[in-house]
């Protein structure tokens, strides 16, 4: 185990680590070897420099090799997940294209977490409507037959996150957890919508997908959303092309900022949560959901976007997103 503080003397020094290097760091660290300090420090040093392909592979094959793996009976998943820390205070606007992804007949293996930079993260809005976090197998699978769904809460899965909680919970700032997130879910899913907070981690993220097998799709929104804010122009990566879109280009309005607002609480958050999914969201909101539903859809069936969308659209107007949200709370608790 290398002391923190020659790590710490190394980074500051505008020196790199190594992918190797940083896999050995991480592993300890999720191993509890570094104390809160320690870890804190170490975290805030990715705060005031950019971080490699090389330290991020490094610390993605880490937290991959102590996870605990999922077994759901298919590989044919797909997680929507953004990395967070875009500190825009949006509605839970990937769990509930989520929703209606699964009703839409694909299978979601959602990875999530509590809020670190917004009042209410995916883990947040789920516990408050009573799901029950559980890395149990067989609940997991049973869960994923009834609802075409389920939900994998990061700290159950993933030592190292567990370890770091309270560091990032204390610090409530962006730190390379939030990079890694999407990166590390223990499915293993083979496809995946991934929204990130910046245009630089945007293209990170490209190269290392691409070395995968993965199906995917980046997508970052120019004014800082990590997910299609339909607030203006997005840049979305995918395993064939690097697009630059306009909500017009969709056939999309524009939305304000203040129309995709998420609340100050997580019960504010959970009420326009239960609005949208019940079919009583504004018009804005419906089609910011709805449209990464449809670039999710889009990247598991390999449909055209309209196609897609009409899918995501059918999915909530039916009643289907709703009805898989039921499934799977139901599901956990038994």
């Amino acid at each position: 185990m290398t002391e923190m503080r020659n790590i710490i003397n190394h980074l500051t020094a505008n020196k790199t680590l190594s992918s190797s290097e940083a896999r050995d760091i991480l592993s300890d660290l999720a191993q509890g070897k570094y104390s809160e300090v320690e870890m804190a420090s170490f975290l805030t040093v990715y705060l005031m420099r950019s971080i490699t392909v090389e330290e991020l592979s490094g610390f993605r094959d880490a937290l991959l090799q102590h996870c605990i793996k999922v077994e759901l009976g298919t590989d044919n998943l797909i997680d929507l997940c953004g990395t967070g820390g875009d500190g825009k205070d949006t509605f839970n606007i990937s769990t509930l294209a989520s929703f209606i992804t699964s009703g839409a007949g694909a299978k979601v293996a959602k990875h999530g977490n509590y809020g670190v930079s917004s009042a209410c993260g995916s883990s947040n809005v789920l516990e408050y409507f009573g799901y029950q976090f559980t890395n149990e197998q067989g609940n997991l699978q049973k869960q994923m037959d009834k609802a075409g769904i389920c939900f994998l809460h990061a700290p159950m899965f993933n030592p190292a996150m567990k370890n770091v909680a309270p560091v990032r919970k204390a610090l409530r700032v962006k730190t390379f957890f939030n990079m890694l997130g999407p990166m590390v879910n223990p499915a293993f899913p083979q496809k995946q919508l991934v929204g990130v907070f910046s245009l630089d981690l945007a293209r990170l993220y490209g190269y290392l997908y691409q070395q995968t097998n993965k199906q995917f799709t980046i997508v970052h929104s120019l004014d800082g959303y990590d997910e299609i804010s339909l607030t203006g122009g997005f840049k979305a990566i995918t395993n064939q092309a690097e697009l630059l879109l306009q909500p017009e280009d969709l056939g999309l309005k524009r939305v304000s900022a203040e129309a995709i607002k998420g609340g100050v609480t997580v019960e504010a958050s959970a009420k326009i949560f239960m609005k949208i999914l019940d079919g009583h969201g504004t018009y804005e909101q419906n089609q910011v959901v709805l449209t990464n539903a449809a670039f999710a859809l889009q990247c598991y069936n390999n449909h055209s976007f309209s196609e897609s969308f009409a899918k995501a659209k059918e999915s909530l107007e039916s009643g289907k997103a709703l009805q898989s949200f039921k499934n799977l709370i139901e599901v956990s608790k038994n």
